[in-house]
């Protein structure tokens, strides 16, 4: 990631927000963009997904914490997220993640990725459930 690409990214991250998070108010994502644009962003390790310059999606990693991985809606279903998470799996040993419960599609895209339910938890800014899980290189 350059920083010239960090507005690009969080537009990324809104919308797809919006999309896959419907059961928490836009309202709560709107709000956070800045957030995404002026910390969480510029103090990840964050890779991006390209084509003939054109960003398809991105990976941001804390130490072993998937902090996001989002993939631009119209490029969805055609193996983006795999390839960030591949990527981020050969540079790791170990991935953890945390993921509302009720976004079955990435539930299970994880599960599919050999990612384990570790525990439950409730993300205190929204009140939803969610996952906390992980990928062990040494279980696979």
């Amino acid at each position: 990631m350059e920083n010239k690409d960090v507005p690009f990214l969080a537009e990324i991250w809104l919308n797809t927000s919006l999309k896959a998070h419907d059961f928490i108010s836009k309202e709560y994502w709107t709000n956070n963009k800045s957030l995404m644009i002026e910390k969480y962003l510029p103090n990840s390790e964050v890779y991006i997904a390209e084509e003939t310059g054109t960003i398809l999606g991105f990976i941001a990693l804390s130490e072993n914490y998937i902090a996001s991985i989002f993939v631009d809606i119209e490029q969805q279903g055609k193996g983006i997220g795999t390839l960030l998470l591949n990527y981020a799996k050969n540079i790791r040993t170990e991935l953890k993640l945390n993921v509302y419960q009720k976004n079955d599609k990435s539930v299970n895209f994880y599960k599919s990725k050999d990612f384990i339910i570790l525990s439950e938890s409730t993300d205190q800014p929204t009140l939803e459930k969610e996952y906390v899980m992980q990928w062990n290189k040494s279980k696979k």
